[in-house]
């Protein structure tokens, strides 16, 4: 199709028209030219295609669909090929019910475990954001239907989310907020972009033109096109010269004439305007061309790979003693409301309505298990507790099955707290007293305090694992499947621990990302601080050894690349999976900078005795920051330290590799230059060897001898080290010094 030639038959009414929806979930056509309308649907763990009325908050039914897995449990799988498949199997339900594009998937960072949208974002870190984003698009996409990764940029809180800005310095954006759009974009090439409701550092993202153009387009390379969040836009026509191709839903015909009336007025290029169509229009093409409208939708299939893949997903995060799995023979006592109706999905905009729901209750049908509710809703009740801690006694093990209910995370408000609800940590308790072998498994999206860890034996973290999530639980909590997911987030103590815990939310329509990069784990770890559980914590049934890290070289330099490889064993009796993590960080420096950084990771197959090698690749972006003064990545010469292991906190393995910096960054010296500065850079240092040799510094003839010999030369040096060149001319000063001085930096700043 010549997209082109097409936009040049339009009328500037047509082309304007053609920028917003049609209406909640289509793009306009235009009949007399053969432009067909195109629909879109939310995602990101299945389709909430909406026949009828449309809504952006899940409030009206849409049709029936397979539920999988949200992102805070398929990013514990870190496993790309997972994620590759539920991508594809997303892909061909799009295809079947003739859905362009599905909206997602959602990469913002989790900032704070407070953001109510969490459950739908994959990490906190955006290294592991960045792959499995990747890996979901690919498989997508494999089959000729497009996504839009969402929400760009900096919309990690839902409280304001549509009049806040996000302040967030240079730096921070660049190696926090962006890298998992711009991996997706480099790697995967998502067919479109969401962008989000916030302002970024004062302007609207829906008309950021250095969001949406200079970095999106320019230098990451996107091709497709940008729509806006469902109700983002503030001012259109400074959206369209921004990069804003397509705004949703509809505008009624208003912001059209707005874009009409500035292109006539010459406010606006209609060049811009041609350009936004022909974005649209490639894709609306590109979906239509490949159009597979017979692609069979197998939901029960799907329902089963649901399963596979919420098993796959599941952190165990506690297991004294081995009390998992559990034996088939026991009695086991499943106690708590989501037994029997599990909370396996968010509220919002990515709500599915599920063809089939399979409970845990359900899927332990034949097995030797009891049931209490032991709540309803975020209530108890004495007759309630009573009946839980009768069967408790009764069972071999108790099973409290608990979490968040709806009303506590959804999208548009955040959480206020990280508590459960009371009635359900009432609960545990109390089966706790009655049964020493009490295991907790958790239903929730984010992470939550846990005042009852030390009286329970195990805790299995099954997140919202889709509408086969009790199938699932199941057959990890009786070993049918050994657990091998590990936190894509940290677990603090308490929500005061966490870096945003001050700022978070903002005050009035602003909010400061105030800690910088010390986000998550690089904060914790930082600080040295104690954490609930870890991240990328995740224990099996059966134990790995890691062994024999080795490096290519023991040096490089920035622009080069090399092999890091490791043994992992598995020591156990059992087939399982580990998830070899590999973090890199810099031994002193003067950049402020995380104890380590996620850098790769793989999740290994390994039967019992089994060794596999593991091998990592090291790269200019393994060890750089952002340097804000050329705003560029730049790698601080120096040593480096390479760790694996399974978490962020358990890395048996370490090794130093120096790096030398290739670049070198723009120095400019003044009369404020201080010695250490000027000696800390080896050519500004062999220039001012001759003034130091002048002794023009404490040693004027004013000093007397006892004064002279009480200063030692180290401390005569400390001193020195602070003081900025002026300070030559206020101790024993004169006009040779000044001369000194002035053909110095001269010299310097050459």
């Amino acid at each position: 199709m010549d997209v082109k030639a097409l936009v040049s038959q339009m009328t500037l009414e047509e082309k304007a028209g053609l920028c917003s929806g049609a209406d909640f979930w289509h793009t306009k056509a235009v009949e007399r030219l053969g432009i067909p309308a195109s629909m879109v649907s939310d995602g990101p763990h299945g389709l909430r295609k909406q026949d009828q009325e449309g809504d952006h908050l899940g409030v009206n039914d849409s049709i029936k669909a397979v539920c999988f897995p949200a992102a805070c449990a398929t990013a514990a799988s870190f496993d790309r090929q997972l994620l590759r498949t539920m991508g594809e199997a997303i892909g061909d339900s799009c295809q079947h019910e003739k859905l362009s594009v599905v909206l997602g998937p959602a990469v913002n960072i989790k900032r704070s475990p407070l953001c109510g949208r969490n459950f739908e974002y994959f990490s906190e870190d955006p290294y592991l954001a960045g792959q499995m984003a990747s890996s979901y698009i690919q498989g997508v996409q494999s089959r000729n239907v497009g996504t839009s990764i969402k929400h760009f940029a900096a919309n990690s809180q839902e409280h304001r989310r549509m009049s806040s800005s996000s302040n967030v310095d240079e730096r921070t954006l660049r190696e926090i907020y962006f890298p998992a759009f711009e991996t997706a974009v480099k790697e995967a090439q998502p067919w479109t972009v969401m962008c989000s409701y916030n302002r970024l550092s004062g302007t609207f993202a829906s008309e950021n033109h250095w969001l949406l153009t200079d970095v999106l387009r320019k230098e990451w390379g996107f091709r497709g096109y940008v729509m806006s969040d469902w109700g983002a836009v503030s001012d259109r026509v400074a959206g369209v010269a921004a990069g804003l191709d397509l705004e949703m839903p509809s505008s009624c015909g208003i912001n059209d004439r707005k874009i009409v009336a500035a292109v006539r007025e010459g406010r606006l290029d209609e060049k811009l305007v041609d350009q936004a169509c022909e974005r649209i229009l490639n894709i609306v093409f590109r979906f239509v061309e490949n159009a597979r409208p017979d692609t069979p939708w197998d939901m029960e299939a799907q329902h089963e790979l649901a399963a596979r893949i919420a098993s796959e997903c599941m952190v165990l995060l506690k297991n004294d003693g081995g009390i998992l799995p559990l034996n088939k023979e026991d009695s086991v006592a499943f106690i708590g409301e989501f037994a029997q109706k599990p909370r396996f999905q968010g509220g919002g905009s990515s709500h599915i309505n599920s063809f089939k729901t399979t409970s845990a209750l359900d899927a332990a049908k034949g097995l030797n298990v009891t049931y209490a509710p032991g709540y309803a809703g975020n209530e108890t009740s004495e007759e309630m507790i009573a009946q839980a801690v009768d069967a408790a006694r009764k069972a071999k093990t108790a099973v409290v099955f608990a979490g968040l209910p709806d009303s506590y995370e959804s999208e548009g408000y955040d959480r206020t707290h990280m508590e459960m609800p009371a009635c359900q940590n009432q609960l545990i308790e109390a089966v706790a007293a009655a049964n020493p072998n009490t295991v907790v498994v958790l239903h929730n999206g984010s992470p939550v305090e846990m005042p009852w860890i030390g009286k329970v034996r195990a805790v299995l973290e099954a997140y919202l694992g889709g509408q086969a999530v009790g199938q699932a639980t199941v057959q990890v909590l009786y070993g049918d499947v050994n657990p091998s997911g590990h936190l894509a987030e940290s677990f603090p103590v308490k929500l005061s621990d966490n870096p945003s815990y001050l700022y978070y939310g903002g005050e009035g329509n602003v909010t400061e990302y105030r800690e910088g990069v010390f986000v998550g784990y690089r904060y914790y770890d930082k600080k040295d601080m104690n954490v609930l559980f870890p991240f990328g914590h995740g224990l099996s049934y059966t134990t790995f050894e890691y062994s024999n890290l080795r490096l290519e070289k023991g040096s490089m330099k920035d622009c080069d690349t090399q092999k890091v490889t490791v043994t992992v064993k598995n020591t156990g009796k059992r087939f399982g999976k580990a998830v070899a993590q590999f973090y890199v960080g810099a031994v002193g420096g003067d950049v402020i900078r995380p104890v380590r950084e996620l850098k790769g990771f793989e999740k290994v197959d390994l039967a019992p005795g089994e060794s596999k090698d593991v091998t990592f690749t090291l790269e200019k972006r393994s060890f750089a920051v952002w340097n804000s003064d050329i705003h560029d990545w730049y790698v601080p010469g120096g040593q480096y330290t390479v760790e694996v292991g399974d978490s962020s906190r358990n890395l048996p393995l370490r090794a130093e590799i120096t790096v030398e910096s290739t670049a070198e960054l723009p120095r400019h010296y003044d009369v404020n230059s201080i010695f250490m500065d000027l000696m800390a850079d080896p050519k500004a240092r062999e220039i001012i060897k001759p003034l130091l040799a002048a002794r023009t510094i404490g040693d004027h003839e004013e000093a007397s001898d006892a004064a002279q010999d009480a200063i030692s030369d180290e401390m005569n040096m400390a001193m020195m080290n602070y003081m900025p060149l002026r300070a030559m001319l206020s101790f024993g000063g004169s006009e040779e010094t000044a001369a000194m001085i002035e053909a110095l930096l001269k010299a310097l700043n050459k």
